[in-house]
């Protein structure tokens, strides 16, 4: 018998005053299951993750989390998760262990118990050796790390990630994800809000697409690559871009995608594109062939969202 998620909103609304932000929103998460939301900045994104953590109560429709409804009952869903945000939180007052002991209190952690779950939990962000550092002392990497490590002193069944990896150079992003794909082999559930389309794509076995309030798509990565975009891509870009595909090779307007100056053309039409750009090699023009991937899928979804908040504006 299959278990039940761990996270699951049904037919979730919500609104402000005479602003509907989310519409009838469906979505669940399962043990083991990374599910990653993207969508545009006022998508409904930051207040889906508010709802699913209590911290906000839906106009109507359902919201369970552990088997609570979130409600009344959300006290104790919440002492079973862990949140990472975006922003660092960590106390600059406490060294490194003290930043996890302290925390652990919250959730009743005491002595040798606490000490020993502070200790495991450093061994596993990999600052055993700056354990009595503090916190300023630290790296970018090694601060996001921590804050991993403090989220899951209370030993949650699930995950809640802000933008885990902002502003974390390669490296340190890597290593991140190797942390976060091994939480996830040992059964943890995850929801990830991020913008940056690589992540989502290595970290989550789902990915729905918010837009507007509502789902818009949600399948694994490779599948919504494959039924929105296709497999190839070319890039066009230059300052006779537009009038080499549109007057000389006859690429009609209906296949082109453009972003800003950029030109995207897809499968079949980016072959023919490039076969005749290696022939003739047009000196006003230059190109990139490459595998279609999560950003293709966010632009293709949700590209005219974009272009009329970035003129009106917009909020999360």
């Amino acid at each position: 018998m299959a278990q039940p998620p761990v996270l699951q909103l049904d037919n979730v609304v919500k609104r402000y005053g005479a602003r509907e932000v989310l519409k009838g929103l469906n979505l669940a998460v399962h043990r083991g299951e990374c599910v990653a939301l993207l969508g545009p900045n006022g998508a409904g994104k930051s207040t889906t993750v508010s709802l699913a953590l209590g911290l906000s109560v839906a106009t109507a429709g359902r919201v369970q989390l552990l088997g609570y409804d979130m409600g009344a009952q959300g006290h104790l869903a919440r002492a079973q998760v862990g949140v990472v945000p975006q922003y660092d939180s960590l106390d600059p007052d406490f060294t490194v262990i003290e930043n996890l002991q302290v925390y652990g209190r919250y959730f009743s952690l005491q002595g040798a118990v606490l000490r020993e779950r502070a200790i495991e939990l450093l061994g596993f962000a990999r600052l055993s050796d700056r354990r009595d550092d503090a916190v300023s002392a630290l790296s970018g990497g090694m601060r996001r790390r921590l804050m991993l490590a403090r989220s899951l002193v209370n030993g949650p069944q699930m995950l809640f990630l802000d933008e885990p990896t902002t502003g974390l150079d390669p490296t340190a992003k890597h290593g991140m994800w190797d942390g976060l794909l091994a939480l996830k082999r040992q059964g943890m559930a995850i929801l990830l809000t991020t913008h940056d389309m690589d992540e989502a794509e290595r970290l989550a076995d789902r990915v729905a697409v918010l837009n507007g309030g509502v789902v818009v798509a949600l399948d694994t990565p490779r599948a919504l690559i494959e039924t929105h975009v296709g497999t190839q891509v070319l890039e066009v870009w230059g300052a006779g871009a537009a009038a080499y595909l549109n007057d000389r090779l006859g690429v009609a307007a209906t296949e082109q995608e453009h972003r800003g100056e950029m030109v995207f053309l897809r499968n079949e039409t980016a072959s023919r594109a490039l076969e005749r750009i290696r022939v003739e090699r047009p000196a006003e023009v230059e190109c990139l062939f490459r595998p279609g991937n999560l950003e293709d899928v966010f632009f293709r979804l949700t590209g005219r969202a974009l272009d009329r908040q970035f003129n009106e504006g917009g909020e999360e």
